[in-house]
C-alpha cells in the first residue's frame, strides 16, 4: 500500500460533480473497478442510469484516496449485508480502515461522494426534482416537516429539501445526534446533504487545469436529533488537490428549481 496522510479524523470530504465530469476525469477509469461491480454495472439497461453508477463508484474513489492519501487504486470501497452476510450489497465501507465511514449517490447526471470519520452518508438530487406523493413522504419524514413545507406557495424546493436530508441520515444509520450539511451546487443544479458524526464537511470541487472552486456555507441544525456542521471548500484536480476557501453563510432555498412535473424521488440507492 502506498504510504500516505493519515485519514484527518475531524472532517468528511465531500465531493459532487456530473456524471460526466467523472467520466472524463484523468484520474479514474473503468478499469479500478473489481469484477463485480463491472458485472453489476453491465448487467444496468439503462445507458445513462449505468452511466451514473459507474461515475459513483469511480468518485467515491477519488474521494477516499483524496481523504485517506491513499492512490485511487487502493480506495476501493466494500460492501457486505448486514442481514445475509453476502458481499456486494450493503453499506459500504473502506477495508483496513474501519473508523471511516463512505457513502455514494447518483442521480440523473449528478454524483457524489463522502468519507470521514463515524459514520457519513451523502444525497444528492437535481434541484428541479419534486418529490411525491406527498402520502409517501409523510410515512418517510417527519410529518410536522413534511406540512411545514407542503403549506408553503411552492413547497417544492423545501420537500426536496427535506428528502436530502431524509436520505443522507438514513444512509449514515439515522442514529441520533447525527450531523447534517446542506447545500446548493448551482453550477450543476443540484441540492446535496451530508449527515456526519464530524464537525466539519469540506466540499471538494473535480476541477482541471488549477481551477478550483471557492464557495462554502454554513449549515444550520434542521431535522429532528440533527446538529449543524460547517462546511468548507477545497479544489481537486487530477489525482492532487489545489486551493481552499473558507466562510460561513445562511443556507438558502434549493436554487434552480421549477414548478414543472419531474419523475419523484425513488428509494434510497
Amino acid at each position: 500500500m502506498t504510504e500516505g496522510p493519515q485519514p484527518d479524523r475531524d472532517h468528511v470530504l465531500a465531493l459532487v460533480a456530473t456524471t460526466r465530469e467523472v467520466l472524463d476525469h484523468p484520474g479514474v477509469h473503468e478499469s479500478l473497478l473489481a469484477d463485480w461491480e463491472r458485472r453489476r454495472i453491465a448487467a444496468i439497461r439503462l445507458p445513462d442510469r449505468r452511466d451514473d453508477v459507474l461515475a459513483a463508484r469511480l468518485l467515491v474513489r477519488l474521494c477516499a484516496a483524496r481523504h485517506t492519501g491513499r492512490t485511487p487504486a487502493e480506495s476501493a470501497p466494500a460492501q457486505r449485508c448486514p442481514e445475509c452476510g453476502g458481499p456486494g450489497h450493503g453499506r459500504p465501507y473502506l477495508p483496513g480502515l474501519p473508523g471511516v465511514g463512505v457513502s455514494m449517490s447518483h442521480a440523473d447526471g449528478l454524483v457524489a461522494a463522502a468519507v470521514g470519520p463515524g459514520a457519513v452518508g451523502i444525497d444528492v438530487e437535481p434541484a428541479a426534482r419534486r418529490p411525491g406523493p406527498l402520502r409517501v413522504l409523510r410515512r418517510l419524514l417527519p410529518e410536522a416537516e413534511v406540512a411545514e413545507a407542503a403549506a408553503r406557495p411552492d413547497p417544492g424546493p423545501a420537500l426536496l429539501r427535506l428528502w436530502v436530508r431524509g436520505e443522507a441520515r438514513l444512509k449514515a444509520g439515522g442514529q441520533a445526534g447525527l450531523r447534517l450539511s446542506e447545500w446548493t451546487d448551482g453550477d450543476r443544479a443540484a441540492v446535496v446533504a451530508v449527515a456526519t458524526e464530524a464537525d466539519r464537511v469540506t466540499r471538494g470541487e473535480v476541477t482541471w487545469g488549477g481551477r478550483t472552486g471557492a464557495r462554502c456555507t454554513r449549515a444550520g441544525a434542521t431535522g429532528a436529533g440533527i446538529t449543524g456542521a460547517g462546511v468548507t471548500t477545497a479544489g481537486i484536480t487530477g489525482a492532487g488537490t489545489t486551493g481552499a476557501g473558507a466562510a460561513r453563510a445562511g443556507i438558502t432555498g434549493a436554487g434552480g428549481g421549477t414548478s414543472d412535473p419531474v419523475p419523484g424521488i425513488g428509494s434510497a440507492r
